[in-house]
Protein backbone atom coordinates (compact mmCIF):
# COMPACT_ATOMS: atom_id res chain seq x y z
CA UNK A 1 0.00 0.00 0.00
CA UNK A 2 1.12 3.48 -0.84
CA UNK A 3 1.92 6.27 1.48
CA UNK A 4 -0.49 9.00 0.59
CA UNK A 5 -3.33 6.17 0.29
CA UNK A 6 -2.70 5.36 4.10
CA UNK A 7 -2.85 8.78 4.71
CA UNK A 8 -6.24 9.58 3.08
CA UNK A 9 -7.87 6.23 4.93
CA UNK A 10 -6.32 7.52 7.91
CA UNK A 11 -8.12 11.06 7.64
CA UNK A 12 -11.54 9.68 6.35
CA UNK A 13 -11.32 7.04 9.58
CA UNK A 14 -10.36 10.28 11.44
CA UNK A 15 -13.58 11.80 10.32
CA UNK A 16 -15.26 9.12 11.05
CA UNK A 17 -14.68 9.24 14.30
CA UNK A 18 -15.42 12.52 14.98
CA UNK A 19 -18.88 12.29 13.48
CA UNK A 20 -19.66 9.30 16.32
CA UNK A 21 -18.56 10.73 18.59
CA UNK A 22 -20.48 14.37 17.65
CA UNK A 23 -23.41 11.83 17.37
CA UNK A 24 -23.06 10.61 20.73
CA UNK A 25 -22.86 14.07 21.70
CA UNK A 26 -25.97 15.31 20.50
CA UNK A 27 -27.85 12.60 21.61
CA UNK A 28 -26.82 12.97 25.27
CA UNK A 29 -27.22 16.36 24.68
CA UNK A 30 -31.23 16.48 23.33
CA UNK A 31 -30.78 19.53 20.92
CA UNK A 32 -27.82 20.93 18.73
CA UNK A 33 -25.44 23.32 21.10
CA UNK A 34 -25.47 27.25 19.85
CA UNK A 35 -21.70 27.40 19.70
CA UNK A 36 -19.42 24.79 19.26
CA UNK A 37 -15.84 25.25 20.58
CA UNK A 38 -13.35 22.48 19.69
CA UNK A 39 -9.50 22.37 19.10
CA UNK A 40 -8.04 22.58 15.90
CA UNK A 41 -8.38 19.16 14.71
CA UNK A 42 -8.99 18.89 10.84
CA UNK A 43 -11.38 15.71 11.75
CA UNK A 44 -13.90 18.11 13.77
CA UNK A 45 -14.40 20.46 11.02
CA UNK A 46 -15.42 17.82 8.47
CA UNK A 47 -17.75 16.68 10.87
CA UNK A 48 -19.18 19.84 11.36
CA UNK A 49 -19.70 20.00 8.14
CA UNK A 50 -21.58 16.79 7.93
CA UNK A 51 -23.61 17.05 11.06
CA UNK A 52 -23.99 20.73 12.43
CA UNK A 53 -23.33 22.78 9.87
CA UNK A 54 -25.91 25.51 10.91
CA UNK A 55 -23.27 25.78 14.66
CA UNK A 56 -21.18 28.42 15.04
CA UNK A 57 -17.58 26.69 15.36
CA UNK A 58 -14.78 28.49 16.93
CA UNK A 59 -11.14 27.29 16.77
CA UNK A 60 -9.44 29.81 18.21
CA UNK A 61 -5.57 28.92 20.23
CA UNK A 62 -7.30 29.81 23.62
CA UNK A 63 -10.75 29.21 23.42
CA UNK A 64 -10.84 25.55 24.75
CA UNK A 65 -9.06 26.47 28.46
CA UNK A 66 -12.27 27.05 30.13
CA UNK A 67 -13.14 24.01 29.31
CA UNK A 68 -9.81 22.00 29.87
CA UNK A 69 -9.59 24.57 33.68
CA UNK A 70 -13.20 22.73 34.26
CA UNK A 71 -11.13 19.79 34.69
CA UNK A 72 -8.78 20.72 37.59
CA UNK A 73 -9.99 19.43 40.77
CA UNK A 74 -10.58 15.68 38.88
CA UNK A 75 -6.59 16.85 38.05
CA UNK A 76 -5.94 17.15 41.77
CA UNK A 77 -7.29 14.03 42.69
CA UNK A 78 -5.43 12.05 39.68
CA UNK A 79 -2.15 14.19 40.58
CA UNK A 80 -2.78 12.77 44.13
CA UNK A 81 -2.95 8.58 43.02
CA UNK A 82 -0.24 8.64 40.49
CA UNK A 83 1.55 6.89 43.26
CA UNK A 84 -0.80 3.76 42.96
CA UNK A 85 0.23 0.72 41.36
CA UNK A 86 -3.50 -0.90 41.47
CA UNK A 87 -6.64 0.57 40.11
CA UNK A 88 -7.99 -0.70 43.22
CA UNK A 89 -5.67 0.93 45.49
CA UNK A 90 -6.36 4.24 44.04
CA UNK A 91 -10.34 3.99 44.07
CA UNK A 92 -9.72 3.23 47.93
CA UNK A 93 -7.27 6.32 48.34
CA UNK A 94 -9.47 8.44 46.48
CA UNK A 95 -12.64 7.12 48.51
CA UNK A 96 -11.06 8.72 51.45
CA UNK A 97 -9.17 11.42 50.23
CA UNK A 98 -12.14 13.14 48.28
CA UNK A 99 -14.08 13.38 51.58
CA UNK A 100 -10.83 14.70 53.83
CA UNK A 101 -9.53 17.32 50.92
CA UNK A 102 -12.76 19.49 51.53
CA UNK A 103 -12.35 19.61 55.31
CA UNK A 104 -8.32 20.78 54.27
CA UNK A 105 -9.02 23.02 51.36
CA UNK A 106 -12.33 24.60 51.49
CA UNK A 107 -13.17 27.04 48.59
CA UNK A 108 -12.24 30.51 49.04
CA UNK A 109 -14.20 32.47 46.33
CA UNK A 110 -16.67 34.65 47.36
CA UNK A 111 -15.54 34.59 51.44
CA UNK A 112 -14.27 37.36 53.65
CA UNK A 113 -10.82 35.56 55.41
CA UNK A 114 -12.47 35.33 58.85
CA UNK A 115 -15.36 33.11 57.24
CA UNK A 116 -12.03 30.78 55.69
CA UNK A 117 -10.22 30.32 59.21
CA UNK A 118 -13.76 29.81 61.26
CA UNK A 119 -14.43 27.30 58.45
CA UNK A 120 -10.67 25.84 58.62
CA UNK A 121 -10.98 26.07 62.30
CA UNK A 122 -14.20 23.31 62.07
CA UNK A 123 -12.65 20.88 59.84
CA UNK A 124 -9.58 20.27 61.48
CA UNK A 125 -11.72 20.19 64.83
CA UNK A 126 -13.43 17.71 63.03
CA UNK A 127 -10.94 15.47 61.88
CA UNK A 128 -8.98 15.61 65.32
CA UNK A 129 -12.37 14.40 66.52
CA UNK A 130 -12.54 11.45 64.19
CA UNK A 131 -8.73 10.54 64.37
CA UNK A 132 -8.34 11.28 67.98
CA UNK A 133 -7.30 7.69 69.72
CA UNK A 134 -9.42 6.38 72.12
CA UNK A 135 -7.95 5.32 75.61
CA UNK A 136 -9.70 2.07 76.78
CA UNK A 137 -10.23 2.08 80.49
Amino acid sequence: MSEPNLLRRNRKRNGRAAIRFFRILLKHQGCPPRVLIADKFASYRVAHRQMMSSVEHRRNKYSSNRCENSHQPTRQRERAMTWSHSVGAAQRFLAVFSRISRHCSPPRRGRTTTDHRTEMVAGFQAWDQVTEPTIAA
